[in-house]
């Protein structure tokens, strides 16, 4: 709710401070006195345009303040915690205006702008008059009422999730579907490349093997010659085969050992020399038996090598990664294979998703019809005691293109109202003058007053154009919503000042130059300004007398006030 309004060098105001508490609030004073002044203060801490003409004449600068007490649960208190601009239980919107520079705003001392402070303001205040915050009409706002008085509010959260889950599979849809042609292509490309690579049967560290075959089968006359050579000169030749001179050695300097027993390590050292020889002799012997003179293979390694170099080529890799290659591409191949099944399945769930909002918005709907009947009934029955005979309120609902689905469903909802019998009910925004429309809102607050969600409702022109009974009635039907929400009423009528629970009186003086000032009514001063609303400019004891009964009727006093008479 609203806790205070601090106003400085705004219009006529040099500076006031009001306190507000809850209930219902009245705001009294004479015509010109400058009530509005205090409206329109209010109306720019929570966004609305200005100029610099606003500015009190001589300051290059206004402020306007308005402090807010939050219920943490509330909309508003929700909307700054999602905003990060929460702080605690209380909140101050800040508003600057300059002559020469733009205005500033600030929630909670933090730089926002105009926008975002609208966006906040519509959630904790609610102009009821010919102001831009009267949200009555809006056409969310109607809609919100309706869904409110009908408790539909989880069936709006889940007509709103579904929106958004058909929103994200239509797009989800259209990218995949729309990526099709270039997918199909890919697809074409991949099967060639896999089948191509699966056909040439890849096998581990192959291409290292083949060119160590390539080199034995390239030299294989040489290495044979080579190792015919040296097994030739290790064994064969008969006159220098290695073998037979180290036996030939080995026989004579057994013979000379007896001699010199040194030469048994020279023994040793030959013949561990001809074990070694004789091993290599075999070796050679092996390998030599190995080596064929193969052209036939030779080629058909060649053959193969070439192949995968070509292929490497191709997919700008080494040989032995083309294995990878080739998984890497199946994988890919089978991923965008999977995307027609998951097209499908996006369809059926896409299906799925609006048959389950379709059934939502139309029981919905069928909700609303409903509500809106019984609201326009109600609605159209307090005209009547608020001093709009024959006035007739209706909520129409009009089905939208059900092609188009919104977040809140098929219906587009609009508040209708005839001031006359004899006239068709047309759009409220185009039909209601201030005062009407402040009662019509002040009907419809009064009737969905448990399910409102804005808690401050401040209520300008409500009186304008009736009085006695009407009057009465009007300011029982305030004091009623106050009981549940805080209520700021302008008014210019006793019958609504008596019912306040607090009474603020604007007056305007000069000192110096013209002021505003506002003051907050003891219960004397209210039965003094009670009987100036009721008696003009002669205020008798009569008229001192009614005033006190206006108040005492609705419980404000228990004792007579002493008595200031006017003769």
């Amino acid at each position: 709710m609203l806790t205070s309004l601090f106003i400085r060098n705004f219009a006529i105001v040099p500076q006031i401070e009001v306190v507000l508490e809850p209930g219902l609030t009245v705001l009294t004073g004479e015509t010109g006195a400058g009530k509005s002044i205090l409206v329109d203060a209010l109306m720019l801490a929570l966004g609305a345009r200005t100029d610099a003409d606003n500015i009190r004449h001589g300051a290059d600068s206004a402020e306007i303040n308005a402090g807010l007490e939050l219920d943490p649960e509330e909309d508003a208190a929700i909307w700054l915690q999602e905003h990060e601009l929460y702080e605690e239980d209380s909140c101050v919107l800040r508003r600057l205006l300059y002559r020469n520079k733009p205005t500033k705003a600030f929630i909670n001392g933090r730089p926002v702008t105009l926008q975002l402070l609208r966006d906040f303001s519509q959630r904790i205040i609610d102009m009821h008059g010919q102001h831009e915050h009267q949200s009555l009409l809006r056409i969310d706002t109607q809609r919100q009422i309706v869904d409110d008085f009908a408790s539909q509010g989880k069936a709006v959260y889940q007509l709103a999730e579904l929106y958004g889950e058909l929103k994200r599979l239509q797009l989800q849809l259209e990218n995949v579907t729309s990526e099709s042609a270039t997918r199909l292509h890919e697809i074409d490309l991949l099967r060639f490349q896999t089948t191509e690579l699966e056909q040439m049967k890849l096998q581990d560290h192959e291409f290292i093997q083949l060119e160590q075959e390539h080199t034995k089968l390239a030299h294989a006359n040489e290495l044979r010659e080579g190792i015919e050579f040296c097994y030739q000169h290790l064994y064969e030749a008969e006159q220098y085969a290695v073998s037979s001179a180290i036996s030939k050695c080995l026989n004579e300097l057994n013979g000379l050992s007896d001699y010199e027993p040194r030469l048994s390590q020279t023994i040793d050292l030959i013949n561990q020399a001809s074990i070694h020889i004789d091993e290599a002799i075999t070796q050679l012997r092996q390998l030599a038996s190995g080596i064929e003179l193969d052209p036939g293979r030779l080629d058909e390694v060649e053959r193969r090598m070439s192949a995968l170099l070509n292929s490497a080529r191709k997919h700008q890799c080494e040989p032995d990664q083309l294995i990878r290659i080739h998984q890497e591409l199946a994988n890919k191949l089978k991923t965008l294979e999977h995307q027609d099944t998951s097209i499908e399945g996006l369809q059926k769930s896409l299906q799925d998703t609006q048959a389950n909002y379709e059934k939502t918005a139309d029981g919905l709907s069928k909700q609303r019809r409903t509500s809106a009947a019984k609201l326009s009934k109600l609605v159209t029955e307090q005209m009547q005691e608020l001093g709009m005979k024959g006035g007739r309120f209706e909520v129409t609902l009009a089905e939208r293109d059900r092609t188009v689905p919104t977040r809140f469903g098929f219906d587009d909802i609009i508040f209708q109202v005839s001031t006359n019998r004899d006239q068709p009910p047309r759009p409220l925004k185009k039909v209601a003058s201030g005062g009407e429309l402040s009662r019509i809102s002040l009907a419809i607050q009064a009737i969905t007053a448990r399910v409102g969600r804005v808690p401050t409702l401040i209520f300008d022109e409500v009186d304008v154009g009736i009085g006695g009974g009407v009057a009465e009635i009007v300011g029982h039907r305030l004091r009623l919503l106050a009981q549940t929400r805080q209520v700021i009423c302008i008014t210019h009528l006793p019958q609504v000042a008596a019912q306040g629970d607090h009474h603020h009186q604007v007056k305007k003086y000069d000192d110096n130059g013209v002021r505003v000032t506002i003051i907050p009514l003891t219960d004397d001063q209210r039965v003094q300004e009670i009987a100036r609303m009721l008696g003009g400019v002669r205020i008798t004891e009569q008229t001192m007398a009614h005033a006190y009964d206006m108040l005492s009727r609705t419980a404000h006093r228990a004792e007579p006030p002493s008595l200031s008479v006017v003769e």
